[in-house]
């Protein structure tokens, strides 16, 4: 069915093929007609500003720096999951209410920016059309349930959590207790402890992991993680307990939602995350309300213990090798698809050697296609649409930005390989240094002082450039500001954006970071190394790369190189002479910051994020 009867006006120009209304969300449903009244007592200026942005948040509409009416909405997508139809609207809405292209965001959304306000309400009825909402993907609410894009296909997995994080999802989108939260809850799943879904900086983190009995026999569960985050001041995320069987695991994350709830700061939203009240409480005391609280929680009205309704009817076996005794090891996931370098082989064997995963017990095989910048335009989204349908794959986002097709033959990969590099989006690029992830920055974002996006291009050019691009094993992150939305905290080289005074003049700059990573259920922040003119930090990114890919040692993480280099600070020093403005009259493009025009100005306006 093509046509919603009862608004004829909203059927897609291009015949997507969308549920039948009476199959629509009946909460999608309802949020859409609430917004269309609530948006009519706004412009009528019955409903006051500051209730309305609130409203407005929860329902996943954000304000633009272009303010008026521009809105950016963020389409919710649990664990990244999406049908070519759902691909498929991506495209129609890019194309009829934004730019014409969508933004991945490290969280697994789709953004789209410059929407109109009065054109909100028939974009989300347009998302129940193909199952999707924007409900609740910003505001202090529980945010998108992230998970592991490789969950049901990771050689590494302990359990497929896809279904877990989809109980997740169900669970609390909606819920009365997360709609006035002290601040944004996230949740993020992982497989293992190789822990791609990055459960180590967030809210609640879910790791699976194993454990053996006293008769030898070995239970599959999670390991659930408390109180991470990134932002301006980064915390690890902290074990709450060592195992936590899979009867349990919804309502240890409901305890810890509603210990937050009821604990957090209120009074100041820049100290309201979970991290900040472990700051104030301690671990030990915030474990113990979390821990009575699951053991109460039987008597709450919407108890969610035992094994989700998800879990029994699709099941959650691991796509990696699990035997009588403890999981096997097969070594890491990044060790299988990131060579030291591919230079001197084909296009089509060089995307296979990075971009190809094969899970070991139910013979799965995957493959990325790369997302220059995490930007997909319209036709890239119906292309994508089309290539998953003619394979019969299911896909997925990942939180750098790029899509993986899952559920493939082998003798399916020179097809698809041919496809995506028809759309641009073949480029061997997971695991390797050209997959650079940017925040918006100063392009949309109120907050940012740089343009991050500009940043990461030119990086990605210099790269090429110098034949380095695809060096393995070094990720860079970049985010407009200190607030870590582009991650660069978590990753092997960082930048942060931050107004720069050079010869009495504003310029843009960056902060660069070195040896930050996540995974093994461990996680390291970032450290400083030096600070660079925006226009110079290319060239220091290509510097640390070029002399990482030279004296790594076989094996060697960019970690271990960058401890048996000095570490960071040592690192920073040998690029001192790039940390130099030139006088404006010189060279005036060091003061105007990538895709601008005019002289560089730290424009910061209100944030909506604390709102």
């Amino acid at each position: 069915m093509t046509v919603t009867e009862d608004r004829p006006e909203l059927q897609p120009e291009h015949g997507i093929e969308v549920l039948p209304r009476e199959a629509w969300d009946p909460g999608q449903v309802a949020d859409t007609a609430k917004f269309r009244e609530q948006l009519a007592r706004y412009q009528s200026g019955d409903l006051a500003e500051d209730v309305f942005r609130v409203f407005r948040l929860n329902n996943g509409i954000y304000g633009q720096r272009q303010g008026g009416t521009n809105q950016m909405i963020r389409v919710k997508l649990p664990y990244g999951s999406m049908t070519p139809e759902q691909l498929e609207m991506m495209g129609f809405l890019a194309d009829r209410y934004s730019r014409g292209w969508g933004h991945i965001t490290t969280r697994q959304n789709i953004q789209f920016h410059f929407v109109q306000l009065a054109d909100i309400p028939d974009v989300m009825e347009h998302l129940a059309s193909v199952g999707l909402t924007s409900r609740e993907a910003c505001g202090d609410t529980v945010r998108n349930i992230q998970g592991c894009h490789l969950a049901g296909a990771c050689p590494q997995e302990v359990l497929d959590i896809t279904q877990w994080a989809e109980a997740a999802y169900q669970h609390f989108v909606r819920n009365p207790i997360g709609q006035r939260l002290p601040r944004k809850f996230k949740i993020n799943f992982s497989g293992c402890t190789t822990d791609c879904g990055q459960a180590m900086f967030n809210d609640a983190g879910v790791v699976a992991v194993t454990r053996t009995l006293p008769d030898g026999r070995v239970e599959r569960g999670f390991r659930v993680y408390i109180a991470g985050g990134l932002g301006a001041t980064p915390h690890p995320a902290l074990a709450l307990e060592d195992f936590t069987p899979r009867e349990e695991l919804l309502p240890t994350i409901e305890a810890i939602l509603r210990v937050f709830d009821q604990a957090g700061n209120r009074d100041n939203k820049l100290r309201a995350r979970l991290k900040w009240l472990i700051d104030q409480l301690g671990f030990e005391e915030v474990q113990r309300r979390i821990l009575k609280m699951r053991h109460l929680l039987l008597a709450s009205s919407s108890w969610p213990g035992g094994i989700p309704a998800e879990v029994l009817e699709h099941g959650d076996e691991p796509a990696g090798v699990i035997a009588d005794g403890p999981v096997t090891p097969v070594g890491s996931l990044a060790a299988q698809v990131t060579p030291v370098s591919l230079g001197g082989l084909s296009p089509y064997v060089r995307w296979h050697e990075v971009n190809v995963v094969r899970g070991v017990a139910n013979g799965t095989v995957s493959a990325y296609a790369w997302a220059a910048l995490g930007d997909i335009t319209a036709d890239q989204f119906r292309a994508l649409a089309q290539i998953q349908r003619d394979l019969g794959a299911s896909v997925r986002l990942t939180n750098r930005q790029n899509v993986v097709f899952r559920d493939l033959a082998d003798d399916q990969l020179p097809v698809l390989f041919e496809r995506l590099d028809a759309i641009g989006m073949a480029q061997p690029g997971a695991e390797l240094v050209r997959d650079v992830v940017a925040c918006p920055g100063a392009d949309t974002c109120n907050l940012a002082v740089t343009q991050s996006r500009g940043l990461a291009k030119a990086i990605g050019d210099r790269l090429e450039e110098e034949g380095l691009a695809e060096v393995g094993g070094v990720r860079i992150n970049i985010s407009g500001c200190t607030n870590s939305c582009g991650q660069h905290h978590a990753s092997d080289i960082g930048f942060f954006g931050a107004e720069r005074r050079a010869n009495g003049r504003s310029a843009p700059g960056y902060q660069m970071l070195l040896g930050g990573y996540v995974g093994e259920e461990q996680i390291h922040f970032g450290e400083k190394a030096l600070r660079l003119p925006a226009k110079n930090a290319a060239e220091g990114a290509v510097r640390v790369i070029r002399r990482f890919a030279g004296e790594r040692q076989a094996g060697e993480t960019f970690r271990g190189w960058l401890d048996r280099s000095g570490g960071a600070g040592a690192i920073g020093t040998t690029l001192k002479e790039l940390d130099a403005f030139p006088a404006f009259e010189d060279d005036p493009d060091f003061y105007i910051d990538f895709g601008e025009t005019g002289p560089y100005v730290a424009e910061v306006g209100a944030s909506e994020c604390a709102t």
